[in-house]
Parts: structure tokens; sequence; C-alpha cells
């Protein structure tokens, strides 16, 4: 249901930039290649998007549990 919840919250806004995005998800953490990582139940899971403002574009890279993102390489999402 979260994933859902954030799913329709980014389907409603329109975002500028990061900086527009941050107001809204201030718990997101953006890294380079254009990647942003979102908390989904609170820090239980990890979602990691691409989002490419100009096109107003957002690529889902990875989605799992904490435990998962520890072990994965968030800028190629291939295990350490």
């Amino acid at each position: 249901m979260a994933l859902i919840s954030w799913y329709m919250e980014i389907q409603k806004s329109s975002f500028s930039n990061l900086n527009e995005l941050k107001l809204r998800f201030p718990n997101a953490s953006i890294i380079g290649d254009d990647r942003v990582i979102f908390n989904i139940i609170g820090n239980d899971y990890r979602l990691i998007t691409r989002i490419i403002f100009q096109f107003k574009t957002i690529q889902i890279k990875w989605f799992g549990t904490h435990e998962a993102y520890d072990q994965i390489d968030v800028l190629t999402i291939n295990p350490k």
C-alpha cells in the first residue's frame, strides 16, 4: 500500500527540479546519474529511481528491502 501511495503522490505532482522534489519528499536522497532514493514504509524498503525533469519521466531502477539495498551499488544496481 505504501508503494501505491508513493506512486499516486508522484503521479499527481509536478516537479521542475530536485529542489521542488525535496520540498515534497524531504527524506529523499539525491545521488549521481539523476537518481533519487525514496524510503518506503519508513526505512523498511528503498526505491531507487532516475528522474529526468526535462521530460517529466521517472524510471524505477530498483525496489527492495533496506537489507537488500545495503548489498547493491546504487549507481549500477549491481552487487557490491
